[in-house]
């Protein structure tokens, strides 16, 4: 019997009908699993993932397969999103084996949770170089049945493995903030723009620590990497170049063709990173891409009246991935007029756009200039832009009529809390109300339908984890500061008193990402995966609460958060980038105190001006903002002008560096 029909998850209600007698992940299914003496195959993934639809579609829809795991297996099905605790253990485990991770993970575990065996997608019958999922699955069966103290036994070292992975304890100096750049920019790809090869992920964490660098320090170097990594990314098919917001990653090395999921977490930090860029550099391009992320986050990944959902799903079927979002050239003839469809091809079609499935298909990414289409055609730059957004009208229009990718609505906690700083970022730096009125909705919404009995949720029925609390008190004091609405100020102390309460480590620092053990344990991390992690995130948000609230034991939590992090970090090196962000701000961090009405123009400059890691406190009304660094204030500041050069006076080296 299939028992996914009820389940809150998209993702398990889409395996509802499926022949497999699917258990939701449940004390039930692990009960029946030692009852019956069989081992547990576990599938884990999401309803973004393509390659979830394909091995369901190849394996799980299969008779023969199906009935295989009936017979020899209790199956479990696990949304990756709705479950990232118990997930992340399990990635953990195959990472161990010596193996990639990724989704859908598979997994084949004893009746005490405990892994033996596992990998990713599996087709039905071996190809692709992987062995077929059919004769895994009587292997693992025989395997588990005339071996079973050897599974057991390796079951157990495995899990006592990851129960003894803790962090290395160091010493932090400001000295680390340099050697962090100079290590992550080793990294940079001068050619292409972003950090490695491909597959190429925006580390976000990483973009957002060179930004910092380059405020404090004008070096050319970080400079050029930032504009080409940003401009690179925004031009490339990875950027939804019709309907704004960033696909998951790219596949190739030029940011060209992605992997076509559209994930909440992934464009809340773009959001960022673009946002603050705008402000740094005042660069036009990156203003429209903040504006382009909000109207895609707006039509497809919000709910009306507040609130961010999860996720945009790769493709409508999984026999045409990113159909939805790929075009042919016959069809871009059919529905451009003449000389648009002369601009098109030259600003967004290449021989490199082709998908691999579909050499017909095209994925739209920036090929060629404005001044240069101009020029070759010929006609005038502003002409070229016009047929250029009247094509990208069309387009878009006609997207739209297409069968549109299964979006997840669900409203988990963490998500929003990124999302909602993100928006705030966005509304501080270009100004428009109507984004900050948005974020505001939207953490009412999900204070109101994410807390229960005074408990934070996950989501409905799923408990917070370290995440959803850092987040959203991320978003708390976010809101505080752009609204001078101490309610919220309040909420985030309760909620990071809580967190010390039950996530901190007493005994060596850290916070825990859960409140009791998951599957026998407690982890700790600090690797940006590839969004910056909570541990990182609450160094910011202690210091934070430290100087607006003047606690300086919140300070000192931080610090020995740092400390507990600090070689990890170092060895982890781009991926563990935003730690180096936190490490930052511990030595530079600016408290403004706003000493006059909210609505006043000192006010709103102390919003518009941007530094790196600062926080604001409101105050009672002396007519000044008054800055200050660690436990040092400066004098009274009485207008935007001298705010303005005060903060610019904050760069430490203005020389121009080239190596």
């Amino acid at each position: 019997m299939n028992r996914l029909e009820q389940e809150k998850s998209a993702y398990l209600r889409h395996a509802a009908s499926q022949k497999v007698n699917w258990y939701p992940w449940s004390e039930e299914a692990f009960e029946k699993a030692r009852q019956e003496d069989k081992p547990v195959f576990l599938s884990s993934g999401a309803v973004w993932c393509h390659w979830c639809h394909v091995m369901a579609k190849e394996s799980f829809e299969d008779d023969d397969v199906a009935a295989l795991l009936n017979e020899r297996f209790i199956a479990v099905k696990l949304d990756r999103d709705e479950h990232p605790d118990i997930d992340k253990r399990y990635q953990q485990a195959i990472a161990a084996m010596g193996l990639s991770g990724g989704w859908p993970l598979s997994m084949f575990l004893t009746p005490e949770k405990k892994p033996f065996y596992g990998g990713t997608y599996f087709p039905v019958e071996e190809s692709y170089g992987r062995p077929g999922f059919k004769a895994l699955l009587h292997a693992m069966s025989e395997f588990y049945r005339t071996k079973k103290a050897e599974v057991y036994e390796h079951s157990r070292k495995l899990h006592d493995l990851l129960k003894e992975i803790s962090p290395k304890k160091g010493k932090v100096s400001e000295v680390l903030v340099d050697e962090a750049t100079k290590s992550i920019m080793k990294g940079f790809d001068k050619r292409y723009g972003g950090f490695g090869t491909s597959p190429k992920f925006p580390m976000s964490g990483a973009i957002e620590f060179l930004l910092s660098q380059y405020f404090f320090h004008r070096d050319q170097t970080v400079e050029y990497a930032l504009k080409n990594t940003l401009t690179a990314m925004a031009s490339g098919g990875f950027h939804d170049q019709l309907g704004g917001g960033f696909h998951r990653y790219s596949t190739d090395e030029a940011w060209i063709i992605p992997h076509f999921e559209k994930m909440t977490e992934d464009n809340a930090w773009l959001l960022r990173n673009y946002a603050d860029a705008y402000s740094l550099f005042g660069d036009e391009f990156f203003k429209k891409i903040v504006e382009n992320i909000i109207f895609f986050i707006r039509k497809e990944l919000s709910h009306p009246d507040g609130g961010f959902y999860t996720s945009m799903d790769a493709d409508v079927t999984p026999d045409d991935e990113g159909g939805y979002f790929t075009w042919t050239d016959e069809e871009l003839r059919r529905i451009l007029a003449t000389d648009e469809y002369a601009v098109f091809a030259l600003y967004f079609l290449n021989k490199r756009n082709a998908v691999h499935h579909d050499e017909k298909k095209f994925v739209l990414s920036i090929c060629m200039g404005v001044n240069d289409i101009a020029e070759q055609i010929p006609m005038s730059p502003e002409k070229v832009k016009t047929l250029l957004e009247s094509g990208r009208l069309k387009l878009l229009t006609e997207r739209d009529k297409r069968p549109k990718p299964f979006v997840d609505d669900a409203l988990y906690t963490s998500l929003n809390g990124m999302m909602i700083s993100a928006y705030l970022k966005a509304f501080r730096a270009l100004g428009n109300t109507a984004i900050k009125d948005f974020a505001v909705s939207s953490l009412e919404r999900i204070l109101q339908v994410n807390i229960e009995d005074g408990r934070l949720l996950h989501s409905r029925g799923v408990k917070a984890l370290l995440d959803d609390y850092m987040y959203l008190i991320d978003a708390l004091i976010s809101a505080y500061e752009v609204s001078a609405n101490k309610k919220y100020l309040t909420i985030a102390e309760e909620f990071i008193k809580t967190c010390i309460e039950k996530f901190w480590d007493s005994e060596e620092g850290g916070f825990f990402d859960t409140e009791e053990e998951v599957i026998g344990m407690r982890l700790k991390g600090i690797e940006d995966v590839p969004r910056p992690s909570a541990n990182a995130l609450a160094v910011i948000v202690l210091l934070k609460l430290a100087y607006i609230l003047d606690k300086d034991e919140y300070r000192q939590y931080a610090e020995k958060l740092l400390n507990t992090f600090s070689t990890d970090a170092q060895l982890m090196e781009i991926h563990g980038a935003y730690f180096f962000c936190g490490l930052d701000a511990f030595y530079r961090m600016l408290k403004l105190g706003i000493h006059v009405p909210s609505d006043t123009a000192l006010a709103k400059s102390v919003l518009s001006i941007w530094h790196p890691y600062s926080c604001i406190v409101y105050g009672d009304d002396k007519g000044s903002v008054v800055p200050c660094i660690k436990d040092t204030c400066y004098e009274p500041i009485n207008s935007p002008d001298t705010l303005k050069t005060f903060v610019n006076a904050l760069v430490t080296d203005k020389t121009d560096k080239n190596s």
